[in-house]
């Protein structure tokens, strides 16, 4: 289809990184061994600021490495071109992240025990955050107006499809031990706590020095500097060379300053419609 996206079996996927070839052969082929760890998120949803955290845990607050190695080597993209061939023949213990829906995601993973967590945030932030991203991008759809995007958003028309599918679809998963479900919201309040919490479900120790040095290079304002975790390096490739930024405010609630009384309403009916039937405990931010 021309329309500015890569579909596959109903998901419209960017159209540079992926191809239909890799998503099913990820699928059918692709196997998740039991030390692996996932880190699964909507897109927009703190996805990198996650990774860096469990990096940094991995590395006992030592910032070597992620000030060395792409955000994307260290934890590659499954469903990608790049991450899966960098993924299926690495030796593990594995960092895996991905965006799928849990329809698309390697059958693999349902008779492992590797660990996943799954990072959800307010979908009016995801939707704002979606709208200035996809906009500086050169790989997907760019929107013209922040009205035509809210439409596409409501509708699923954006990369990986609709935010009510992909988060009911997961949260299915919920009370099994190897299941791990955050928000952004609670890393953003308390990120000492959530990140204790990572740790603990990980099974890391760390010194009470170590910790603190986590909580630091995990920053919004270290991850911003940081040329290996904030994008800079594939600005003229896949972000627009003078305004593509993967960090741009890291807020809760930036939505109240973009959406219309009308667009707020009609945000609320949809998510009352959809959600219904999950318990509000889930969506800290509601």
């Amino acid at each position: 289809m021309s329309d500015g996206y890569m579909w596959f079996e109903g998901v419209p996927f960017p159209t540079a990184g992926f191809t239909p070839e890799v998503l099913r052969e990820a699928r059918e082929s692709f196997a998740f061994k039991d030390e692996d760890v996932l880190l699964l998120t909507y897109p927009k949803s703190g996805t990198n600021w996650l990774i860096e955290i469990v990096c940094l845990i991995y590395s006992k607050g030592d910032p070597k490495w992620i000030q060395s190695v792409p955000i994307w080597e260290r934890s590659p993209w499954v469903e990608t071109e790049y991450g899966y061939n960098s993924l299926k023949d690495k030796e593990g213990p594995r960092l895996i992240s991905s965006h799928l829906p849990i329809q698309l995601m390697p059958k693999s993973l349902f008779n492992s025990k590797a660990k996943v967590i799954y990072l959800t945030r307010n979908p009016r932030d995801v939707l704002m955050s979606g709208y200035f991203f996809f906009g500086a991008s050169t790989f997907s759809k760019k929107p013209q107006s922040m009205e035509e995007y809210f439409g596409w958003f409501i509708k699923g028309n954006v990369p990986y499809g609709s935010w009510f599918d992909h988060t009911h679809g997961w949260m299915s998963m919920r009370g099994k031990e190897n299941f791990l479900i955050l928000s952004y919201e609670e890393l953003k309040r308390d990120t000492r706590s959530v990140v204790e919490k990572i740790r603990q479900f990980l099974g890391k120790k760390l010194e009470p020095e170590e910790l603190n040095s986590v909580l630091k290079n995990s920053s919004f304002q270290v991850m911003k500097e940081n040329n290996m975790s904030n994008f800079s390096l594939l600005r003229g490739q896949f972000l627009d060379e003078k305004n593509g930024i993967l960090l741009r405010k890291g807020i809760t609630g930036d939505w109240k300053n973009h959406f219309t009384v009308a667009q707020a309403e009609v945000f609320d009916r949809i998510f009352q419609e959809k959600m219904a039937d999950l318990p509000r405990e889930l969506f800290p931010w509601e």
